[in-house]
């Protein structure tokens, strides 16, 4: 068991694929152990190359090099509306009394058609994929390629943590099947401006301190570090110090709410203070949109309630979004309402202003 005070721990999940009986069960219990403490662990030994995880970062990195009226051209909330595309700076708040957030992303997920179920009902975040052109991207057929290639290798990830999750809760190995089958996932390409520290009058996050919506999250980092997850035992934030080849794993609320809070949902945050820009690429894997997600059968004693009703996935999604972008428009909102009752008024790129 992690003890008060340590970052999550790098486990071989090399283990999961051999046929070792041992070894494989000595990593379920780590896995365990590490959800009962803080919902946080990272893994190596798994078989995503470090060659593919180098190459979808270079083009994390080409992308935001790119200038904003070029990003602009796949704006998520301007070409479509099933979630996929560049978002702008400062788009969402995540924690309750911070600025909105100093992060650009760009969201990627499975290749939709228009004539896939998912996306003629409208299920959550399912349409095509928003690729810059060829004018802005010359290689743009290999980002696509690259970025596929990735999602595609870290969803099967996923779908292999959630087998040895499950025999840590002593269910079957193949138990979350039915709800990773179809399943919804979304990666997001995340670049982090370099920010000042925090003042008493301005509290700034890359992301503010939150819990995932999802199950399971599957981070990314590259060489900066910001990222930090909260110790309720010692009520510090502990670093997650990047790892070449490591994957940051953590659950979400989904999860939470299935073992019903027997395992954690943990906060995390990213504070980009080192001086250098900073670039990380989650995907969160959400699960089959229409699948309930309630209380597992071993996880609530005989005669009580659970502590959490039945839901889909579907339903549980949408209200984490509609939550952290809803408070971000109403910050801009009451800001510019600050403005106006103080008589200035800029209007961006028009080089009008009233005092």
């Amino acid at each position: 068991m992690p003890s008060a005070g340590d970052a999550p721990p790098i486990l071989d999940f090399s283990r999961f694929y051999k046929s070792d009986a041992t070894a494989k069960k000595q990593l379920v219990n780590e896995v365990r152990n590490c959800c009962l403490h803080n919902g946080f662990f990272q893994v190596t030994g798994h078989h995503v190359s470090l060659e593919l995880q180098n190459r979808i970062m270079e083009w994390n990195k080409k992308f935001f090099d790119l200038d904003l009226e070029q990003k602009n051209k796949v704006n998520k909330d301007t070409t479509n509306t099933w979630n996929r595309g560049y978002e702008l700076m400062k788009s969402q708040i995540l924690e309750e009394g911070t600025l909105p957030e100093l992060k650009e992303g760009f969201y990627i997920g499975d290749e939709i058609s228009k004539d896939h179920p998912y996306f003629v009902n409208k299920k959550l975040n399912s349409g095509p994929n928003i690729w810059p052109s060829k004018d802005v991207l010359p290689n743009v057929a290999d980002f696509k390629a690259t970025a596929l290639d990735y999602y595609s290798q870290v969803v099967s990830l996923a779908k292999d943590i959630l087998k040895v999750l499950a025999l840590t809760l002593d269910l079957e190995e193949s138990w979350f099947d039915e709800y990773a089958h179809d399943a919804v996932a979304t990666m997001r390409l995340l670049h982090y401006p370099s920010q000042p520290p925090d003042s008493p009058a301005k509290i700034t996050r890359g992301i503010g301190a939150h819990t995932d919506f999802g199950c399971i999250t599957i981070l990314l980092q590259d060489r900066v570090a910001g990222l930090q997850v909260y110790d309720y035992a010692t009520k510090a934030w502990l670093d997650v110090t990047p790892t070449p080849g490591a994957f940051v794993v953590n659950l979400g609320n989904l999860m939470m709410r299935w073992s019903n809070e027997k395992y954690i949902s943990n906060l995390h945050r990213v504070i980009n203070v080192s001086g250098a820009e900073r670039y990380s690429i989650p995907v969160f894997f959400s699960g089959n949109p229409d699948y309930v997600v309630k209380c597992l059968p071993n996880c609530v004693k005989e005669g009580e309630e659970p502590k959490w009703p039945a839901i889909t996935v579907e339903q549980a999604i949408k209200s984490g979004y509609s939550d952290s972008y809803g408070r971000a428009e109403r910050f801009k909102k009451e800001a510019e309402a600050k403005e106006k009752s103080h008589g200035v008024l800029q209007m961006t790129g028009l080089g009008v202003a009233a005092a």
